[in-house]
């Protein structure tokens, strides 16, 4: 796909920063560009212009400073072939009556959202009831991609094995590539938008950095802002899970062979609170969250890689995981025998997806009062 940047605007971009630049220089003030791990084992921002945890994140203009504007991939106007395209009809229909190794299900401007990672896709419809072949596909530009956040005015994808993040915006009746980033990290694998921080947050999953996304308030142009090091590198750390102010990242596995653990950080600094030793058989995790009094955790892999450890469990505790004190829940709810992927959930409803099972691809089901309830079998 041909690429085409608005130049005129970047020098803009460029002179504005330029210009706000030169006063901090003299201050002494910077932009949070990345982070570096110190012999304490917290994390520090390495600042280049300016700090931006002490900026409203919601009044983000470009003139205040940025690391690097989107790439546009569509003229946005001067060109009707483009200009018409925008505008005609739907997105095609999916073609594939399966899902590949789904690996995420959301809700996005009151649509639903499923990314089918192993047919190098994401399908989107009006309810989660019906066939897939009648799902429009959002993009089949991207490698593998993994999750997918919106925030009302631009989504987000991931596009994991091309190290990517692709930018989708509604034009009518269709969801368009407007703009996207190159080189972002290795296997970007979890997407976020945070209501709190007007952010979004993208996690490399190999080197352990996270890059922050924003866009001002009356133009749905994309910034990269910030990139904060959680110094996990060569660590293969698959999620995230922001709660408050902190942030949670699920235990990976080290190129070393060994495993990261859970570590509590503080959602701003990336400080490493804490890290949580879990055992051998759940070293690979994908997802955490908390829902009621419970945490809840799926996992894909034990220490040596092997999936037949794969499982879903939950826990009032993280730090009882290394003795026992948790509680099995995947072959009792769920099918079991398969590979637990991501959680998520809409309003009441939680969605699991997974892999390895034939016929059981996505599970919707509530909990209530700390009983889970209701489950189904969707894809």
């Amino acid at each position: 796909m041909e690429i085409k940047k608005n130049f005129i605007k970047a020098e803009l971009y460029k002179a504005l920063s330029v210009i706000v630049l030169i006063p901090s220089i003299f201050l002494g003030t910077g932009l949070a560009a990345g982070c570096s791990k110190t012999g304490n084992g917290q994390v520090t921002i390495t600042n280049t212009e300016k700090d931006y945890d002490t900026v409203e994140t919601a009044d983000f203009r470009p003139e205040d400073g940025y690391l690097k504007e989107s790439e546009e991939v569509l003229m946005q106007s001067g060109d009707v072939e483009s200009d018409q395209s925008l505008q005609e009809g739907e997105n095609a229909f999916n073609t594939e009556f399966s899902l590949s190794v789904p690996t995420f299900v959301t809700r996005i401007d009151d649509k639903w959202f499923i990314v089918d990672c192993y047919h190098d896709q994401i399908i989107y419809n009006d309810n989660m009831t019906a066939p897939l072949n009648e799902w429009r596909v959002l993009t089949k530009e991207a490698k593998q991609p993994h999750t997918i956040a919106g925030d009302g005015s631009v989504i987000l994808v991931d596009d994991t094995e091309n190290n990517r993040v692709l930018v989708y915006e509604k034009r009518g009746d269709s969801y368009v590539n407007t703009q996207l980033f190159n080189d972002i990290g290795k296997r970007p694998h979890y997407t976020v938008y945070d209501e709190e921080d007007k952010a979004f947050y993208v996690w490399s999953s190999t080197t352990g950095e996270m890059y922050i996304f924003r866009h001002a308030a009356d133009d749905t142009k994309m910034y990269l802002t910030e990139i904060r090091d959680a110094g996990t590198k060569d660590t293969y750390i698959r999620s995230f899970y922001i709660d408050g102010g902190e942030i949670y990242f699920v235990s990976g596995i080290g190129s070393d062979g060994q495993a990261s653990g859970i570590l509590v950080c503080d959602k701003h600094s990336f400080e490493i609170k804490e890290k949580i030793e879990v055992p051998d058989d759940m070293a690979g995790m994908v997802a955490l969250r908390k829902d009621g009094g419970y945490f809840y955790i799926t996992v894909s892999t034990d220490i040596t890689g092997n999936q037949d450890a794969a499982t879903m469990i939950r826990t009032k505790d993280l730090h009882g995981l290394l003795s026992g004190d948790y509680e099995e829940i995947y072959s009792e709810y769920f099918v079991g025998g398969g590979t637990p992927y991501n959680i998520t959930r809409v309003g009441d409803t939680l969605y699991l997806t997974e892999h390895r099972v034939p016929g059981h691809s996505v599970w919707s089901y509530k909990i209530e009062n700390d009983e889970i309830t209701d489950v189904q079998a969707l894809y």
